[in-house]
């Protein structure tokens, strides 16, 4: 992987990550582009004790553009879009409208490949690596910056969950503090290894789900299950053999693998409904330690915590979504239509 950084006209840096070591990345942002201007703030709620991040300006952001004004593509011709390169492998840069800027955290933009009508799944083995190499590096060099805390990659995909760009591409944010649903993980960690005297529950947790009916696939380092208490209708997590904290964790082999693994899970998420069905929604992103102090969950440190990815469609069948309504969105409590057991079951029958 070769690994070149430049900026763009307004001043925000972009990250072209290539196959070949002899790419030359030397292509100048050639549009006339203000300084941006963020508004961001992380509130804290003192009757719940999470952080709100209240950001204006993404009012403002790119809507669903017709193809040939994709900003994700690269420029070519007369159109300038946020790649100034007239190709790419892999690219990352600074979100133009973020949800988290300056002492609030930052969000990035990671397009995992060129071409405007692929997805994830349509990616190669080395293609797919690349992107997780891609991962890994922004992991390590946004954990040092001093006003983050925890580093989140992920990808939304589809219409239903909000996509405002077509274009094959993740994003990762680098929050200023410890999230809540980590804090939950974390806190359950400390209560299980004091109950237990020590054991760790992820490890205990993977245990359970591999003598289980829940596997989808496993591989040699990695393994893929529907979780016992899954709050979507079809929701799969997918953990590493040998416990890390973080994507700096992972050794060649488990890097090795994962493509392999991660593609036919992807490309299973597209069969559920049948293969003449629209491309599955889905939620994809990974689960990493903190970077931050760990006082507050006693006990417990960095490498007590499991690298793993969560991968989830907010569709339950054919034509039909899961909405978060009044048990959901108002107190938190999810109602799953979809017995884990059979939506295991159905990701099995339709393996490649």
């Amino acid at each position: 992987m070769k690994k070149t950084s430049t900026r763009l006209a307004d001043g925000r840096e972009l990250i072209y990550y290539d196959l070949r070591d002899d790419a030359v990345r030397d292509a100048v942002d050639r549009r006339p582009l203000d300084p941006t201007v963020t508004t961001s703030e992380v509130r804290r709620d003192p009757l719940l004790g999470d952080s709100v991040a209240i950001a204006s300006h993404r009012q403002g952001r790119t809507y669903h553009p017709p193809a040939d004004e994709c900003p994700l593509c690269p420029s070519q011709g007369g159109r300038l879009s946020e790649i100034p390169d007239s190709s790419y492998d892999a690219v990352v840069f600074e979100n133009r409208f973020p949800s988290l800027a300056g002492d609030s955290g930052r969000c990035e933009v990671v397009c995992f490949t060129s071409d405007h009508n692929a997805s994830f799944a349509d990616l190669t083995e080395e293609q797919a690596r690349l992107v997780l190499d891609a991962w890994t590096d922004r992991t390590s060099e946004l954990s040092h910056l001093p006003s983050v805390e925890q580093v989140f990659c992920f990808e939304n995909r589809g219409a239903e969950i909000g996509v405002t760009l077509g274009h094959p591409h993740g994003q990762i944010y680098a929050y200023p503090f410890t999230t809540p649903r980590t804090a939950l993980m974390l806190r359950q960690v400390a209560a299980h290894k004091e109950a237990t005297g020590g054991e760790n529950l992820f490890d205990a947790v993977l245990r359970s789900e591999l003598a289980g009916e829940r596997v989808v696939l496993e591989g040699e380092h990695w393994v893929a299950f529907v979780p016992y208490a899954a709050h979507w209708p079809y929701e799969v997590h997918l953990y590493p053999k040998r416990r890390v904290p973080d994507l700096l964790g992972l050794d060649e082999d488990a890097r090795t693998e994962f493509p392999k693994v991660y593609l036919e899970l992807l490309r299973r998420f597209d069969r559920i409904f049948g293969e003449n069905q629209p491309l599955t929604p889905y939620i994809s992103g990974w689960h990493q330690a903190p970077f931050g102090a760990l006082e507050e969950f006693e006990g417990v440190n960095r490498d007590d915590f499991a690298l793993h990815l969560e991968l989830f469609t907010i569709r339950r069948t054919s034509g039909k979504l899961k909405f978060l309504a009044g048990s959901e969105s108002g107190m938190n409590v999810f109602i799953n239509d979809v017995p884990p057991e059979h939506a295991a079951e159905r990701l099995r029958e339709v393996a490649s």
